[in-house]
């Protein structure tokens, strides 16, 4: 809308004083040409602002000239108390418009300290070499989550195959180490669900349950919930290059009860997973050859090599075919 366009332009000549039209046409994604029928429109309703030419030229307003508009909108409002994980957020564009407002209503003399801290310390919240991005259900979930509203979700647990459908009243969002988690009631229960394996999502007319408790506490309740429960399985640990990882994780998945920890050691990465038996590693982990070295456990070390032996032996003693020569 203009004039939700019209209010950035103030706010980002009050915040950084003076802007050249093509710096402003970027940072409000239109043409330059908007920018100047926008300065035009301001300087029409009274504001004092004017356009310098030529070098060292600009657009901005008359020194010590303060707007008092700091409403946000609620998109603004929900981005800036809930954060944002970066520029895939669908939040993220929200937030930058709340955080140009808060510096435009900070006095001149105390700005300093604030773009500072923005300009010298990056938050980026995946790990390395991750491939996580933003679900594509993220922002529709957002969406029911503010507005309070039940959801039918199509969702695909861990190593299953088939997906189940079931109505869901939406307590929040949770970004946890660069993943989005759903906390939600279906039922009597309260449950956690990965976004990224919603495989659809529809956003009912109606309201959540009224007695739906706080995000804070249930997120706590189910945050110990998975982490002190005894996994079942092999819990496995190895080393494989940055190019073969994703392709070990990615056949991998299946077979694991729980999602792996990945750590840089520079060279290679360090996977510690856990697979649902001894069987499926070996199947998994022996099919990549020298790929990877396992380090534990050292049973399945020992099953490793037990099978390799055995593949050798059984290779070794069939005749190798003589297709003739030409």
């Amino acid at each position: 809308m203009r004039a939700d366009r019209l209010l950035s332009l103030l706010f980002l000549l009050q915040t950084h004083g003076r802007m050249s039209a093509p710096d402003l046409a970027v940072r409000l994604e239109v043409s330059t040409r908007t920018v100047l029928r926008d300065v035009e429109a301001l300087s029409s309703a009274g504001v004092p602002v004017w356009t310098e030419r030529g070098r060292g030229g600009g657009i901005s307003l008359l020194e010590d000239w303060r707007t008092d508009v700091t409403g946000f909108t609620p998109h603004e409002a929900r981005a800036l108390f809930s954060g944002t994980s970066g520029p895939a957020d669908p939040q993220h564009r929200a937030w930058e418009s709340a955080v140009r407002k808060l510096l435009a209503a900070t006095p001149a003399a105390d700005r300093e300290p604030f773009r500072r801290a923005a300009e010298r310390i990056l938050v980026e919240p995946a790990g390395w070499r991750s491939r996580e991005q933003n679900p594509p259900h993220l922002a529709a979930l957002q969406e029911a989550v503010f507005s309070a509203r039940a959801v039918r979700v199509t969702y695909r647990p861990a190593g299953a195959r088939r997906t189940s459908t079931r109505t869901l009243d939406p307590i929040g969002l949770v970004a946890k180490g660069g993943t989005w988690y759903l906390v939600a009631r279906a039922g009597d229960d309260e449950r956690l669900f990965r976004v990224d394996r919603v495989a659809g999502l529809e956003v009912l007319p109606d309201p959540v349950a009224a007695d739906l408790p706080g995000l804070g506490a249930v997120w706590s309740r189910l945050r110990d919930r998975v982490e002190r429960r005894e996994v079942p399985g092999v819990a496995v640990r190895f080393r494989v290059s940055p190019q073969d990882a994703g392709l070990v994780l990615r056949i991998a998945d299946a077979q694991l009860v729980a999602e792996p920890e990945v750590s840089d050691h520079g060279t290679s990465l360090e996977v510690r997973a856990t697979f649902r038996a001894l069987p499926a590693a070996r199947a998994v982990l022996l099919g990549m050859g020298s790929a990877l070295t396992v380090l534990d456990p050292p049973e399945l070390v020992a099953d490793l090599v037990r099978t390799a032996r055995d593949v050798l032996r059984t290779y070794e003693q069939k005749p190798v075919p003589d297709h003739g020569s030409a």
